[in-house]
């Protein structure tokens, strides 16, 4: 029997509704800060879960300055923001970056630790705030993970990985993602497939349970994924897709991801493309950079994906897969060559050496990426 460790994660509250009831998992918390960006208020999503803090005589101060991929201002910002008003607990409530920015000032607030001695995995030790994450997307699963990432000065995406950033409480409500256009359900539902996909090929800690929950993430995700494109309002196949972005980030909590994120981050970082749009552009090159060496994972995955890909051999199978995902992607309407989203030329080398500092995600990859393998991969994109 295999050796290995797992982590389940926080606590799981979820149903249409349950982001109202978020101030019964507060008891006896009188101070909070609510980490969110402005859009999620702008849209009304918070609403119902500041409305029942309110009743509950919790005193809620608000930062919703969080933008797309997170800046180091950004989270001392809100650092500063708990600090002056006392915060017992945090609520992250919006997409990714709103519940990166949480997590780690929910750590630093509670904890003696310096920001610059945490960076990287299993260096942050203490306890922080008590934590409570409620995704509005589907896709990034940070509600699961111990994992953020934050974006320095120059581009460089820098991330701490710890189980003391593990949320104590996670709200499903598939209520708050009904109004997601559809670019972003598809970009973080392919987000969430990708999380599936490389945790069932991780070159390190890979184990039973994550492969467990990374297929029936992939399974509920792929099957719903389009439904919940199409009818935008469809409140099972937004609860299905809620679910299964849980699952897999369950699962790469603990069987972390590799190139295809490795080689995202710089596009997020120096072009600030969507991460998922950014993971859907580069998955079909690093997939198939991978084929020698995960063909066999590949060809398991491929049927959950595709059915008609079950009676096939392996080759084709995972070959299958790879043309699955793309066609999927197509048809919700996602862009496919980075000269799409603002990408030049000149600008694959500087992407290429950017990768090259993901060694935290790199190391994990099913077969080795090298400097020249990032720059052939950025130029297949192109």
């Amino acid at each position: 029997m295999k050796t290995f460790g797992f982590l389940y994660g926080p606590r799981l509250l979820s149903g249409a509704g349950s982001a109202e009831r978020i101030a019964t998992l507060l008891d006896g918390t009188s101070r909070v800060l609510f980490v969110t960006d402005a859009r999620v208020l702008e849209l009304g999503l918070a609403r119902g879960a500041l409305a029942a803090l309110d009743e509950r005589g919790v005193a809620v101060t608000t930062f919703d300055r969080v933008e797309a991929e997170p800046s180091l201002d950004t989270l001392n910002a809100a650092v500063a923001a708990g600090r002056e008003c006392g915060a017992e607990a945090v609520i992250g409530f919006g997409g990714g970056s709103p519940m990166d920015v949480a997590k780690l000032a929910a750590y630093l607030l509670g904890s003696c630790d310096d920001l610059d001695a945490i960076w990287g995995v299993g260096k942050a030790t203490d306890t922080g705030l008590p934590l409570v994450l409620v995704p509005t997307t589907a896709g990034t699963g940070s509600e699961a993970t111990p994992v953020s990432i934050i974006t320095l000065p120059g581009g460089e995406k820098r991330g701490v990985s710890a189980a003391a950033l593990i949320a104590r409480h996670a709200v499903l409500d598939p209520l708050l993602t009904l109004g997601l256009p559809r670019a972003v359900t598809a970009a973080t539902g392919m987000d969430a497939m990708v999380h599936a996909i490389e945790a069932y090929t991780s070159a390190h800690l890979k184990n039973p349970i994550s492969d467990l929950l990374a297929r029936e993430a992939l399974a509920l995700l792929s099957a719903n994924l389009l439904r919940a494109c199409d009818a935008p309002g469809d409140v099972e196949a937004r609860g299905a897709m809620l679910l299964g972005a849980h699952l897999a980030g369950v699962a790469f909590a603990n069987a972390p991801v590799a190139g295809v994120h490795a080689l995202a981050y710089p596009l997020g970082g120096r072009f600030h493309v969507p991460h998922g749009l950014s993971n859907v552009l580069m998955l079909p090159h690093v997939l198939n950079h991978n084929l020698p060496e995960a063909m066999p994972l590949y060809a398991e995955l491929a049927a959950i994906v595709d059915p008609s890909l079950a009676d096939l051999g392996r080759q084709a199978r995972a070959a299958g897969l790879i043309e699955a995902l793309r066609r999927q992607s197509i048809t919700a309407g996602m862009p496919q060559r980075l000269r799409d989203v603002g990408v030049n030329a000149a600008d694959l080398d500087g992407l290429a050496d950017d990768a090259m500092l993901q060694e935290r995600l790199l190391r994990n990859n099913p077969r080795p990426i090298e400097r020249a393998d990032a720059r052939r991969l950025y130029e297949a994109a192109w």
